[in-house]
């Protein structure tokens, strides 16, 4: 069996799907099943259902014997050495169940494990806005901050399975600051430039707006305002909903800078649901612009000008791509 001939499971765990991608070496998708994750059934359940689309699909493509290795991202905390999610929200009957160990024994295949940031980090610097360099950061904006860090081909995952967790570095010190939703602490990343932050940071401020299109999710209404919301009232000129949008490229042009200057990778990718409309959009690319901006004003010249900030290219396929790519290369 020749290198070219292998494929890869990638997998990508969510609380209420699971993505599955079969990639061959060179980074195509051979094919692609969705299985809900049906969290209350537990994690076996799952386990079962996996193995039942492992084998269906590779027996209808034809490569049985051709999948040496199964690729696997997840959320976290997690403990990658023992192959276990220890206390992701989204998933609470799933923790310390032995996810590796048991996905292994269905399949009688290694498993190559990361965080769900992570893979998606690695399916960016393999196949998407990452793939001409050899270090790059992806922050994922969505209900929180992920981070996925890969410095000279190296992914980062730390000694306590903790390594690249962008959303909980720190931007703002005031003893006042915002809280993160998700378990961190008082002024980290993720309590300002996440969509539950955002939402959090307009709701406190609504009633000194009242004549934003926002203005009805004041009080008990609040609980209807989402990031979307927020970008379709800026699409439509509201000027409190673009100040927000202003502010959160402010804090995350700040985090931004603080992992620039750690670890110089060259290359920051923004991904996650939460882009504001991307670069297909006059405030996606506003947005952008905005944290680019506040990058360049804190820091060096040569720093600026050796570094690209862009919107991440494969959307939803990155987690189950860069799990593939992963056990790509540990099987190399």
């Amino acid at each position: 069996m020749t290198t070219d001939s292998r494929h890869y499971w990638g997998i990508d765990i969510g609380g209420t799907s699971i993505k599955c991608g079969l990639v061959n070496s060179a980074g195509e998708t051979v094919a692609f099943e969705q299985v809900p994750t049906l969290e209350s059934d537990g994690p076996q359940a799952a386990v079962d259902r996996l193995a039942s689309t492992i084998r269906e699909v590779e027996t209808r493509t034809n490569t049985t014997g051709n999948v040496p290795r199964i690729g696997m991202g997840a959320p976290g905390p997690m403990d990658l050495p023992r192959g276990m999610l220890v206390a992701p929200p989204q998933l609470p009957s799933w923790w310390e169940f032995p996810l590796c160990a048991k996905l292994t024994e269905a399949t009688h295949r290694p498993i190559s494990f990361l965080n769900d940031a992570n893979a998606a980090a690695y399916g960016e610097f393999w196949l998407g806005s990452g793939a001409k360099g050899s270090s790059m950061i992806l922050l994922t904006l969505g209900t929180g901050v992920g981070g996925g860090i890969i410095v000279e081909d190296q992914l980062v995952n730390g000694v306590n399975s903790f390594g690249s967790e962008c959303g909980h570095i720190i931007v703002d010190p005031s003893p006042d600051a915002q809280l993160c939703a998700w378990g961190g602490g008082r002024g980290q990343l993720e309590a300002y430039a996440s969509a539950s932050g955002v939402v959090m940071r307009t709701r406190h401020r609504l009633a000194e707006y009242p004549q934003s299109k926002l203005r009805p999710f004041h009080g008990e209404a609040g609980s209807e305002l989402t990031a979307k919301k927020i970008w379709e009232a800026a699409s439509e000129g509201d000027d409190f909903a673009n100040l927000i949008i202003d502010e959160t490229a402010h804090w995350l042009g700040i985090g931004v800078t603080n992992l620039v200057h750690t670890l110089d990778p060259g290359h920051v990718a923004l991904g996650g649901a939460m882009n504001f409309g991307g670069s297909e959009c006059e405030i996606g690319r506003r947005f952008l612009a905005g944290v680019t901006e506040e990058f360049r004003q804190r820091t060096f010249p040569n720093v600026f000008e050796g570094t690209t900030i862009s919107f991440a290219t494969l959307g939803h396929e990155a987690g189950y791509l860069g799990a593939a790519g992963y056990a790509r290369k540990q099987d190399s």
